[in-house]
């Protein structure tokens, strides 16, 4: 592309941001002139991991409030922080938060490195956050790669390698449109011109502001793009949980801090296997991970069996025992069955 249509391209791009931007509440308008808090993008990218902006709009504002600072994140208990981030999935984003909080603050001084390469020596900080910060918050011209914007610059260029090994060619056809000038808007619109307007079904390319250079407009075949690799059917695991109850109250564990769910609160139990439990048990879910589905059955046991390193919490409260959605699904099964 000519030094002439890369600049239209990001011309276009930021006049229809600043009409039509998102309103997030870690976002700063395009229209105000405020300098964006590095501690609330971080915190959003963090969070936007693997997760829709519906899911995490509340979590997002229940967590700056809490902890308004990266220092006030820093130095709060891991326990609180485990159980706040309950339902929002991927636990082990929330232990990079505090890893990264603490880290920032022991050993920069409370402030995020403001630089790429600075940013990715983070704890639970890839190449992706570490673009998407430099860009918004310090005004990096990083080549900035999402899914949204990953399907934007496909379906521009016609790149039609499926993914992964795309995505080395969607990042050298997006790195000569980035601009000097706005780079973290310009990140910001493209994610956004992928989440309303080049979406995965039913584009609206009559409407979208780079449409007169799109390669892919017009194509029956637009919404395969970008190719996706094949589905692979995912193993079948099984576990149990135990439901120990007494005086009202049950018997809840902490699960261990490496690992599936790691230092969140839960239901005590066995080990997860291939193997489908002999017991029919109380109640099931099912529940889906990244890379298995897992059936876990709830058992009673004797209030005896509680043993070890736990607590007993009321039912009356137990919506804020901060448990992560597997065990809050089983909870409230549960529950309805002995209402």
């Amino acid at each position: 592309m000519s030094v002439q249509s890369i600049d239209s391209f990001a011309g276009r791009l930021l006049g229809w941001y600043d009409r039509a931007a998102r309103d997030l509440p870690w976002r700063i308008p395009p229209s105000r002139e405020t300098v964006p808090d590095p501690y609330r993008v971080w915190m959003a990218e963090i969070m936007l991991q693997q997760t829709t902006v519906a899911a995490v709009g509340g979590y997002f504002m229940r967590f700056v409030r809490r902890w308004p600072t990266v220092a006030d994140l820093a130095a709060a208990d891991d326990a609180d922080v485990m159980a706040a981030w309950a339902g929002l999935g991927y636990y082990a984003r929330a232990r990079n938060l505090l890893a990264c909080a603490r880290t920032v603050v022991a050993g920069h001084g409370g402030r995020f490195p403001d630089s790429e390469e600075g940013l990715r020596a983070l704890p639970g900080v890839g190449d992706y956050t570490a673009a998407a910060v430099a860009a918004i918050a310090f005004g990096r011209p990083s080549v900035v790669v999402d899914a949204n914007i990953e399907r934007v610059i496909a379906r521009h260029r016609l790149i039609e390698t499926a993914l992964p090994a795309a995505k080395r060619e969607i990042r050298a056809a997006l790195a000569p449109l980035v601009p000097q000038g706005r780079p973290g808007d310009f990140a910001q619109g493209l994610m956004d011109l992928g989440a309303t307007i080049c979406t995965p079904r039913a584009p609206a390319c009559g409407i979208c502001p780079v449409r007169t250079d799109c390669r892919a407009r017009g194509r029956a075949d637009i919404e395969k793009l970008p190719v996706k690799p094949p589905k692979k059917a995912k193993p079948q695991r099984y576990g149990v949980a135990w439901w120990i109850e007494r005086d009202d109250a049950i018997w809840l564990v902490r699960r261990p801090g490496k690992g599936m769910l790691g230092g969140m609160r839960a239901l005590p139990g066995g080990e997860w296997t291939d193997e489908a439990p002999p017991e029919s048990g109380l109640v099931h879910v099912d529940h889906g991970f990244t890379h298995f589905d897992l059936r876990l059955t709830l058992i009673a046991r004797e209030s005896e069996l509680a043993a070890g390193e736990g607590e007993w919490w009321p039912l009356s409260a137990l919506d804020a025992a901060g448990l992560p959605t597997l065990y809050r699904k089983l909870t409230d099964r549960m529950r309805e069955r002995i209402a």
